[in-house]
């Protein structure tokens, strides 16, 4: 497999590939471009392929809902799953213990001060990816990513270049509170330090009419628009509510902002338990705690002399008021709890955050009907509680449009790039050789690597916005989103396929190995090894066209026969004659077994009829530069070998039999990369 050029891929090029690779190629970059059925958006519903048949646990079934509620199906996950109910499953994964990033931070922290050096970024991409490879609570792996992708800091923020631990601690809230409650989530995003630096309202300070100061809005304005309630107002199925004027319905008014942004003031980096520490020093970020880079942010309100920095003007939103208040009664946390609350019980939340959460585990299209049925467990998970997330992610992982594959042209999702790299190293059981997961780190690079990086995403609006529309005829006509689309191009495709090009190979200079064992022991049967990738990749989804081209493709790559330096290959002993020389032709009888070669150095064949002593024929030279001949091997009756003799005696091992096995790895390299390759795995069905 060579390099794909992103020129190559427009212009159709195929000169520098093989035929089956380029193909490939070409089909992902229409996939970029929006291609595909132009099946109206109205089309009918969850539509079963056949796909679907079967029992609800069958492998592929379970591989397919593996697929949507963690970093991707492993051999043994499935097998597992087949045994138990999603629901069961999805209790079980409720349950178990989370590991926290901060943990293996401070770890490495202490082994780079040894060094003389700091932990960075990378010790955090190396956790992550330790985690999402790795870890037995994938349910919790896969929420946490979901919930960065809504709440979202970055290591774009020239800030938080310098904080891994506090943003590793961030990414540990997202998970503790992603099983909990929303009321909780909200709180937590609000106060942690990594937010406050990242949406500036850690250090902001109540207005000041005689120097024109005025609070900072920007975390009032996210935590409205993008943390919530959205920019509209919704009905509960997440359709947008139009106006008397037929235009959509502002969720908020620029007042309501105004009136939140005082809500957030005052408050700062954590300075310990004791109150009279919260000094204005601290506030404005000396004498630092060194617990302060995770430890929520703390109410800065005259605990000290001069920290009077939170508003204590009347604070009107969303229809609530606060009244004014004094130095002495101005209540901090007080008026924090009510912001909250009203946002947290605003109607549009359900539909708002429900929605994204489906986009992001399993279709970028869903219908009103499952966004309704989303927000009603948010509502309500059916004992009377509001914003339990447990009653959620059922509620998204368990709903029959979620269950059912459709063949409709709305269905399913692209699978991001982080995704796909994780569903590719569990799906052959990475491992690491140090443990610690290193080596993946920083793969943003459109034209090398995956054009995206987990807690990089360029803006606060994410990699992509849930209403992205690409400049797609077919994809905006029938009124569909692709969010993912928005960081796929031409560049980004061809990256993608030379950084997997790469990393399918088994490389030992990697830490990070994946482990192709199961799959080599099935490179001499193509059409079994296809099935296995159908299985653990597309999750039963695979069409049959293609699954032709990839066994074609498989089959093409040629396995050597075996070749060994002396004695029969298949019996116990037996006679040779000559049958013609290098060239020839020679004729036998029924089936027989003939070999090719000269001295000791022999490949063998089973003939039937007429055959050629050639190469070709025969599939190797088994001793370049030397004529050769073809003998008849006829095998001379032996008395069958006790058991125990017979165990004794190790098959002969060939001469080629590095070849043999480097034959076997391609063939394996060539159907994962091809597979990985294929629009049909990039769209998550």
């Amino acid at each position: 497999m060579q390099k794909v050029q992103a020129s190559e891929i427009r212009t159709g090029s195929c000169a520098r590939f093989t035929r089956s690779a380029c193909a490939a190629a070409l089909l992902v970059f229409l996939a970029a471009c929006g291609g595909g059925s132009g099946t109206s958006a109205t089309d009918a519903g969850p539509t079963a392929s056949p796909a679907a048949a079967g029992p609800s646990n069958a492998p592929a079934a379970a591989a397919r809902f593996l697929t949507q509620a963690t970093y991707g199906p492993t051999s043994a996950e499935i097998t597992r799953l087949s045994t138990m109910t999603y629901d069961g499953w999805i209790d079980e994964q409720f349950a178990k213990p989370q590991a926290l990033h901060k943990d293996y931070l401070n770890q490495a922290s202490g082994d780079a001060a040894a060094m003389n050096s700091q932990v960075n970024q990378d010790n955090f991409f190396n956790s992550y990816w330790s985690q999402a490879i790795t870890g037995e609570d994938q349910l919790r792996q896969r929420a946490a990513f979901a919930l960065s992708q809504i709440f979202v800091i970055s290591f774009t923020d020239t800030t938080l270049r310098s904080q891994a631990r506090g943003v590793a601690s961030y990414y540990d809230m997202l998970g503790a509170n992603a099983f909990g409650n929303f009321r909780d989530l909200l709180q937590s995003v609000a106060l942690h330090p990594m937010m406050g630096i990242y949406l500036s309202h850690m250090k902001n300070q109540k207005e000041d009419d005689a120097t024109g100061r005025v609070p900072d809005l920007n975390f009032a304005r996210e935590i409205t628009q993008l943390f919530t309630i959205g920019q509209y107002k919704l009905n509960a199925d997440g359709t947008v509510v139009t106006g008397a004027d037929g235009k959509a319905a502002a969720a908020y008014t620029s007042a309501d902002l105004e009136g939140l942004s005082r809500v957030f003031t005052g408050w700062s980096w954590y300075a310990g338990t004791d109150t009279t520490a919260r000094t204005n020093r601290r506030f404005f970020g000396n004498d630092g705690n060194l617990e302060r880079d995770w430890q929520p942010m703390q109410d800065y309100n005259q605990f000290a002399n001069n920290t009077n920095f939170h508003s204590i003007s009347a604070k009107n939103f969303l229809g609530v008021t606060i009244p004014p208040q004094t130095l002495t009664t101005a209540d901090t946390k007080g008026d924090l709890k009510i912001a909250l609350d009203t946002l947290f019980n605003h109607p549009n939340v359900g539909p708002f955050i429900g929605k994204q959460l489906i986009q992001r585990m399993v279709t970028s299209n869903p219908s009103p009907a499952y966004v309704g049925r989303v927000t009603a467990a948010f509502n309500d998970n059916g004992a009377g509680k509001r914003g339990d997330m447990k009653a959620v992610w059922k509620a998204v992982l368990l709903d029959p449009e979620a269950r059912t594959v459709s063949t409709a042209a709305s269905a399913g999702k692209v699978r991001e790039p982080v995704v796909r790299l994780a569903n590719f190293m569990r799906a052959f059981n990475a491992t690491s050789t140090s443990s610690r997961f290193m080596g993946i780190g920083n793969t943003d690079n459109p034209a090398t690597q995956l054009n995206q990086t987990v807690m990089f995403a360029p803006t606060v609006f994410n990699f992509y916005r849930p209403g992205y529309v690409p400049s797609s005829k077919s994809i905006a006509d029938a009124g569909l989103v692709a969010p993912e689309f928005q960081i796929v191009h031409d560049v980004s495709v061809a990256g993608y396929m030379n950084y997997m090009r790469n990393l399918v190979t088994v490389d030992t200079n990697r830490d990070i190995q994946q482990n192709y064992t199961a799959e080599i022991a099935l490179a001499d049967k193509p059409a079994e090894l296809v099935e296995r990738m159908n299985l653990l990749l597309f999750a039963g989804t695979l069409p049959d066209a293609l699954r032709a081209q990839l066994v074609e493709a498989v089959t093409s790559r040629k396995i050597p026969d075996p070749v060994f330096a002396s004695g029969p290959t298949t019996t116990a002993g037996g006679s040779l004659s000559k049958l013609a020389d290098e060239g020839g032709s020679f004729t036998v009888t029924g089936t027989a077994t003939v070999r090719y070669g000269a001295d000791a150095s022999f490949v063998e064949k089973s003939v039937t009829g007429t055959g050629q002593c050639t190469n070709d024929f025969f599939g190797t030279d088994p001793l370049v530069g030397v004529g050769k001949s073809c003998l008849l091997f006829t095998p001379t009756p032996t008395v069958p070998a006790s058991p125990a003799s017979a165990a004794s005696a190790p098959p002969p091992t060939p001469t080629n039999q590095g070849a043999i096995d480097a034959a076997k790895r391609d063939r394996v390299y060539l159907a994962v990369f091809l597979s990985m390759a294929s629009p049909d795995y990039l769209i998550q069905k």
